[in-house]
């Protein structure tokens, strides 16, 4: 075992037992039962006080580029459609007194203050803009990058085919950064999902990159476009790089029909993320999962245009979305905490993820006796760490992270 740079005491694990936790480095080198003591005088102890200790958390499905975090309230002006919703992007994006660059950063900071430690960011793609916003998130990235990791997705929020010029922005995209390319509605959008399958399909082949394609069209029209979304996934050989966004048509459609989806989702590798949106259906993430979809979660719209509503907290969105799913038993509230956590960390290639010797020191603690508590109270974070060393403390994100052993 390497030399340890900090101990963690008393901490309390999600099975309930309290231990030791060694840091060394930017990884845990060490996970002992029992509220051990430091190996030697010359190890930093900080005592946790039987705080739960849980692993840094994933948000899956996020829009940084959007988000009016860090200005003063704003009436939201988007309207009731999703075409004028996007419409309005367009008309206060761009006039806002705060960048791009700017805006995200003050996000990335909330959500790492509230234990976040990984994010995938959908950033628009369009005609107006350019890769302007694009640039924006990945200087954000670029500046935030010993607090989080990002992913971004290119996004073509106002279409493909009817917009003509937007795959060639795309791609180009995928050369400045972006991780992943996506999509949108190719139906109610495009009328054209062929058209617009093809392009962003080809762009992911061509440069080795996963998609993550928005689908909030209902019933039918949306579970067209799942099989197609499946059958493209297995011929280019793409399985586990693939998610749908929403997916809101699984959980408008008769049983049998999402059983057969889940299915097929499965057997093609593609993954579903949700938000438990207000207002709409949401999938059925039981089924779901027990087909062997990989399911995970995020927040969405974090006071947007989009949206007035949110904070940035994972654990408050888990808890949305067992009240939506009406998740009762702590079993069940414990898998609302998987869609934030473990199962993100799989969708988005996350590495090393956990409290276990050999993974990343990235964690975050609160008071709480269990994940369900933790869940249903989201109380503030006390310590949030990443690469080992402490990025937030007490609810607020510090300006300069801070070694443990300088807390010890």
């Amino acid at each position: 075992m390497a030399p340890l740079d900090a101990l963690l005491t008393n901490c309390r694990l999600a099975d309930g037992r309290i231990a030791a936790i060694g840091i060394a480095g930017r990884h845990i080198a060490m996970v002992s039962d029992g509220g051990a003591p430091a190996p030697s005088n010359s190890v930093p102890v900080l005592d946790i006080g039987g705080d739960l200790v849980l692993p840094g958390l994933v948000d899956g499905h996020m829009h940084l580029d959007k988000t009016l975090t860090g200005l003063p309230w704003m009436d939201h002006a988007a309207g009731p459609t999703r075409i004028s919703r996007i419409e309005t992007d367009k008309a206060i994006l761009p006039y806002l007194p705060l960048s791009t660059e700017h805006r995200a950063g003050n996000l990335i900071r909330e959500c790492v203050a509230r234990g976040t430690t990984h994010m995938r960011s959908h950033v628009d793609i369009d005609l107006e803009s350019g890769l302007a916003k694009l640039e924006g998130v990945l200087a954000a990235r670029e500046r935030h990058r010993d607090r989080a990791t990002v992913q971004i997705v290119a996004f073509p929020q106002s279409g493909v085919m009817r917009c003509p010029g937007v795959l060639d922005l795309l791609d180009a995209a995928v050369r400045e950064g972006a991780d992943l390319v996506g999509g949108i509605d190719p139906l109610e959008i495009d009328r054209d999902p062929k058209g617009q399958f093809d392009g962003i399909f080809a762009i992911a082949a061509r440069h080795g990159v996963g998609l993550d394609i928005h689908l909030h069209e209902p019933g039918e029209m949306g579970l067209f476009n799942v099989y197609e979304i499946c059958a493209r996934t297995k011929a280019l050989g793409l399985g586990g790089k693939v998610t749908i966004s929403h997916g809101f048509c699984l959980g408008d459609i008769p049983e049998r029909k999402a059983a057969a989806a889940a299915d097929a989702m499965a057997a093609a590798g593609v993954a579903l993320v949700t938000h438990g949106a207000g207002g709409l259906t949401l999938p059925p993430l039981e089924m779901l999962r027990t087909a062997g979809v990989l399911v995970f979660a995020g927040n969405d719209d974090i006071r947007d245009t989009w949206s007035p509503y949110g904070t940035g907290d994972l654990l408050e969105r888990a808890a949305i979305i067992g009240w939506k799913a009406d998740f009762r038993r702590d079993d069940q509230v414990d898998t609302a905490f998987e869609l934030v956590s473990a199962a993100g960390a799989r969708a988005l290639g996350i590495e090393n993820y956990g409290i276990a010797a050999g993974a990343a020191a990235n964690l975050f603690t609160v008071s709480a006796s269990c994940i369900a508590e933790a869940v249903a109270a989201h109380p503030p974070r006390k310590l949030v760490l990443f690469d080992g060393r402490i990025a937030a403390r007490d609810g607020a994100y510090l300006p300069e992270s801070q070694a443990v052993s300088e807390a010890a």
